[in-house]
C-alpha cells in the first residue's frame, strides 16, 4: 500500500524523530526478471545480469529467468550481457521492501562476430530510426523532478527544445512548434491528449492525466519520427507502463495537495496481471479557500491488463479517461481581477476516454502488433452575461464530440547482417459534432452563431522502414516512408499528395564519438474543429480543396560524445519549414500561433496558405555521476517565425510566432546523501514571449465589451512586442526510510523559491461608478472608458508530503 499525504512542517519533524537510522534494518529488496530476444520472445539463457555499478550479479536460467534477493532498497539499474547479443543497461528500477520488482529485459542480437566487437555499454540508448532528437526519461527523473509534481508534461520541460510558459500550463511546445503539433502513445495506442481541461484541437491543459505510478519509461522524439508514427509535426511522446504484481494484490492510496487516489494491481490467474487507478481532485475546495473566481474539479482513471497467452502470443487492454468540471465562484468578486475573470470565463464540462487492445504475435525472426482502439472527447461550455443564468442573457452554449475508431497493424523483423524491417498500415473512422450558440463580435460588428455541424470521415495510411548496420556497426542507415490520406476532400484523399520520406544516418567516428543526421517530411491532419467549422449562416466554409494536410520538412544534424558510461554531451542543429498551415481568414494570422489557451482551438474559417519556419541549435550535457551528483544541463537557441499575409505586416518579412522564446536554459541536478537523503534543484530560464498589444478602441466599444468581457488585440502590430524573460528555481528534498515491511518517503518541494514575478498578464477593464456599472465615454456614447491593469503572476509554492508503501 502506498500513501501520499501533504503535511505541516511540525509533523515532518516528528516523523524524523520517530524513525531514526537505527530502524533501517529491512534490506530485503527483491528483483525477479526474464531476459528475452525481443524479435521472437525466445528466452536468452546464461545471460549475465549485474547491478550496474556494483559487483552483485546473477545468471539467467534455461528459461531466461533470474533473481536477486537481499538488495539494498533504492533505485538500481541492470547491466545485461550475453554472447551474440548487444549489452543492455536498463532504465532505473525502484527496489523497496514492500514489493518484489518484476522486469523483462530485451537483448538484441549482435550484428558482428565476437572477435570484432568492442562494446562499451551506455544507459543513453538510442534507436536506429532516430539517432538525433531523441530522449529517454526514466521513472526516477519523473518521481523526483523538482517542481514536476510527478506530471510528465512538466517533467519534459527540462529537456532540450521544450519550452515552459509562465502561465504554468502543460502545453507541449517543442522546437518552436505549437501545442497542436504533438502525438501521444500509451503502450502502443494513440491517445489524443494527456491533460485535464484540455484545449480542444490542441494538447494543453493545466494538470496531467497520466498517473506516474503507472510509468516505466517515456520516449521523447523532438524530430526524426519513426515511419510508424503519424500526425506529428513537432514531437512524438511514447509512454510505457509497468505491469501489475504477478504474485499478490497490492494497494496504493494517496492524499496529495490536489487530489485523492487509489491504485490496485495484482494477478488474474497465472498468466494475467492488471493495474488500475482512480483519482479525484479537491481543488475546488482549495480554490474556494483562496477566494479564486473559478472552481475546477477533475477525475481520472487508468487501466492496464496484460495477458501472456503463451510464449508466442500476448494481449493487453489499455484504457485512460477523465471527467472534468469547472464552475464559477461568484462570491469571489471583491477585486478587479476577480471581477474581470468572472466576466468572461465560461463554466465548462469535459470528459474523455481512450481504450484499446494491443495483440502481439511473435515469429521466428520478428513479431506482429495489432492495435484496435477508440477514443472519445466530449466538451461543453456556457456563459451568461453578468453571470445571470437566464435564457435572455446567454452568450455562449457549446457542445462538441470527437470520436475516433482506429486500427493499426505493424510488423517488425530482424535478420542477420544487421538488417531490420518495419512495415504496416492503419485505418480510422472518425466522427465530429459541434453545436454552437454564441453572441460575439467579429470584424467590427456583432455576430450571433446558432449552428450545428456534423461530419464523419475515413483515414488510411501505410508505412515502411528499413535499417542496416554497416562497417562493423560503425555506420547505421535507416530509410523510411509513409503516406496518409482521408476522405474529407479530394486533395486529402490522394495518398500521393501526402508522401512522407525520411532518412537517418549515424556514424561512429571513434569510441564514444558519433555524427548523426536526419531529414524527413511529415504531415498532420488539420484539427477536427477546423474541418467542422460553420459560419453564422450555417455553411461549412472550410470543406473545400483549400484545406490541406499541414506539412513540415525537418533537417537535423548533430555530434554526440559519450566520454564515459555515465555522461553524454551532444550538440544538434535543426531547421523546420512549414507549408499549408491553416491561415485565419478572420484574424489574418496563422493558426501556428494559437492553441495555448483554454477552450477550443481552430474553430474558425481558414485556408491552407500560411508558411512558417523554426530553426536553432541545442546543447545537452548529462552526467549521472558528477562528484556523486546527477546533472542535466540543456540550452536551446530557437527562432519560430511565420510569413505574414496581412497587408499591414508585409514589409516586416518573417515575424515571430507566439513560441519564439529564442533562449531556453534548464539546469537540473540532484544528489544522494548518507541516511537516504536526496536534494534536487531545477532552474529554468525562458526568453521573453512575443505578444500583440491591445486594441483599445475596439475593446472600449459597448457592443464589443458587453458580449466578450475581454480585450481585443491590435493585429496590425501582431507579435511586435515582447515580454520580459521568465526564470524560476525549484528545490526538492527527500528523506527515505526502508524498514522491514514498510517504506516511507518524506519530501518537501518548493517551486519559484525566490518568488519571481512576471507581468505578462495585464488586462483591460472599463472604468466603473460607485455601484460597479461601467462608465460611458462622455466624448463617445458608443464606448466605455477603458483602463489597463497589470497583474503580476508568480508566487512561492511549497508542497510537503509523505509517501508510505507497504
Amino acid at each position: 500500500m502506498k500513501l501520499n499525504f501533504s503535511l505541516p512542517i511540525k509533523v515532518m519533524i516528528l516523523l524524523l524523530a520517530l524513525f531514526p537510522p537505527s530502524l533501517l534494518n529491512g534490506q530485503q529488496g527483491v528483483i525477479e526478471g526474464r531476459v528475452f530476444n525481443p524479435s521472437n520472445n525466445n528466452p536468452v539463457e546464461f545471460a549475465t545480469i549485474a547491478i550496474y555499478g556494483t559487483t552483485i550479479g546473477s545468471i539467467s536460467d534455461l528459461d531466461g529467468n533470474f533473481l536477486f534477493t537481499g538488495l539494498e532498497p533504492g533505485y538500481v539499474e541492470l547491466r545485461v550481457s550475453s554472447v551474440g547479443y548487444e549489452t543492455y543497461i536498463s532504465e532505473p528500477i525502484q527496489v523497496t521492501n514492500a514489493n518484489k520488482v518484476f522486469i523483462e529485459v530485451p537483448l538484441e542480437e549482435a550484428n558482428i562476430e565476437l572477435e570484432e566487437v568492442v562494446v562499451r555499454a551506455s544507459p543513453f540508448r538510442k534507436i536506429e530510426e532516430s539517432p538525433v532528437s531523441f530522449q529517454r526519461i526514466n521513472i526516477e527523473e519523473i518521481e523526483k523532478s523538482p517542481g514536476g509534481n510527478r506530471d510528465i508534461s512538466k517533467v519534459i520541460q527540462s529537456f532540450p527544445g521544450v519550452a515552459a510558459t509562465p502561465a504554468q500550463r502543460n502545453d507541449v511546445i517543442v522546437r518552436g512548434g505549437g501545442p497542436s503539433e504533438n502525438t501521444f502513445y500509451l503502450d502502443g495506442i494513440e491517445i489524443p491528449n494527456i491533460n485535464h481541461f484540455a484545449t480542444q484541437g490542441a494538447s494543453g491543459g493545466p494538470v496531467g492525466i497520466i498517473n506516474a505510478d503507472f510509468l516505466r519509461e517515456v520516449n521523447l522524439f523532438s524530430g526524426a519520427f519513426p515511419a510508424s508514427t503519424n500526425d506529428a509535426l513537432s514531437s512524438v511522446i511514447e509512454l510505457y507502463q509497468v505491469d501489475g504484481n504477478r504474485e499478490k494484490l497490492d494497494f496504493r492510496g494517496s492524499i496529495g495537495a490536489s487530489d485523492l487516489a487509489l491504485t490496485l494491481d495484482g494477478p488474474i490467474g497465472d498468466k494475467t496481471t492488471y493495474i488500475l487507478s482512480y483519482r479525484r481532485s479537491y481543488l475546488q475546495f482549495l480554490f474556494q479557500l483562496l477566494e479564486l473566481p473559478f472552481l475546477p474539479k477533475y477525475n481520472d482513471y487508468q487501466l492496464k491488463v496484460r495477458s501472456r497467452i503463451d510464449d508466442k502470443n500476448e494481449i493487453s487492454l489499455i484504457s485512460i479517461g477523465s471527467y472534468d468540471t469547472n464552475s464559477l465562484n461568484l462570491e469571489a468578486n471583491e477585486t478587479e481581477e476577480q471581477r474581470y475573470l468572472l466576466g468572461f470565463l465560461p463554466e465548462s464540462f469535459q470528459w474523455s476516454y481512450a481504450i484499446g487492445l494491443v495483440y502481439k504475435h511473435y515469429r521466428e525472426k520478428g513479431f506482429d502488433t495489432w492495435v484496435l482502439s477508440r477514443n472519445y472527447l466530449h466538451n461543453e461550455s456556457d456563459k451568461y452575461k453578468d453571470n445571470i443564468f437566464e435564457e435572455a442573457n446567454q452568450i455562449l452554449d457549446y457542445t462538441s464530440d470527437e470520436i475516433e475508431n482506429k486500427f493499426r497493424f505493424e510488423h517488425k523483423s530482424s535478420y542477420r547482417g544487421g538488417f531490420r524491417v518495419n512495415y504496416g498500415l492503419n485505418f480510422e473512422y472518425a466522427k465530429y459534432y459541434a453545436g454552437l450558440y454564441n453572441r460575439t463580435f467579429i470584424n467590427s460588428r456583432p455576430v450571433t452563431f446558432d449552428t450545428e455541424s456534423f461530419f464523419d470521415l475515413f483515414k488510411w495510411g501505410a508505412f515502411g522502414q528499413a535499417s542496416k548496420d554497416l562497417l562493423s556497426d560503425r555506420l547505421v542507415l535507416s530509410l523510411g516512408i509513409r503516406a496518409d490520406a482521408n476522405s474529407f476532400n479530394d486533395h486529402m484523399s490522394n495518398l500521393l499528395n501526402q508522401i512522407s520520406p525520411r532518412f537517418s544516418v549515424s556514424y561512429q567516428l571513434t569510441t564514444g564519438w558519433y555524427l548523426n543526421f536526419n531529414m524527413g517530411r511529415f504531415y498532420q491532419t488539420p484539427a477536427y474543429t477546423t474541418m467542422g467549422y460553420e459560419d453564422e449562416e450555417g455553411i461549412r466554409v472550410n470543406q473545400t480543396e483549400a484545406l490541406k494536410f499541414i506539412r513540415a520538412d525537418h533537417v537535423v544534424a548533430g555530434v554526440e560524445w559519450l566520454p564515459d558510461p555515465d555522461s553524454k554531451i551532444s550538440v544538434e542543429g535543426f531547421y523546420k519549414k512549414y507549408n499549408n498551415y491553416p491561415f485565419s481568414v478572420r484574424d489574418s494570422i496563422s493558426l501556428a500561433s494559437k492553441g495555448a489557451d483554454f477552450g477550443v482551438f481552430g474553430y474558425e474559417p481558414v485556408t491552407s496558405v500560411a508558411e512558417g519556419r523554426a530553426y536553432g541549435a541545442e546543447f545537452l550535457y548529462r552526467n549521472r555521476d558528477l562528484f556523486k551528483s546527477n546533472l542535466t544541463l540543456s540550452y536551446t537557441l530557437v527562432r519560430s517565425e511565420t510569413l505574414p499575409l496581412k497587408e499591414s505586416l508585409y514589409d516586416l518579412g518573417w515575424i515571430p510566432t507566439t513560441w519564439d522564446n529564442i533562449h531556453l536554459l534548464n539546469i537540473l541536478g540532484f544528489r544522494k546523501f548518507k541516511g537516504n537523503w536526496q536534494v534536487g534543484f531545477k532552474w529554468r530560464f525562458v526568453g521573453g514571449q512575443p505578444y500583440t498589444p491591445f486594441d483599445y478602441r475596439t475593446t472600449s466599444l459597448i457592443q464589443y465589451w458587453d458580449v466578450t468581457k475581454t480585450a481585443a488585440f491590435d493585429l496590425n502590430l501582431y507579435n511586435q512586442l515582447r515580454y520580459k524573460p521568465f526564470h524560476q528555481l525549484d528545490i526538492r528534498v527527500d528523506k527515505e526510510w526502508y524498514l522491514s515491511k514498510i517504506t516511507i518517503n518524506l519530501y518537501a518541494d518548493v517551486q519559484n523559491v525566490y518568488n519571481y514575478k512576471t507581468t505578462s498578464s495585464s488586462f483591460l477593464v472599463p472604468e466603473t461608478d460607485g455601484t460597479g456599472n461601467p462608465l460611458t465615454d462622455p466624448e463617445d456614447p458608443s464606448a466605455y472608458l477603458i483602463r489597463e491593469i497589470e497583474s503580476a503572476a508568480g508566487t512561492v509554492l511549497p508542497t510537503v508530503g509523505i509517501i508510505i508503501e507497504f
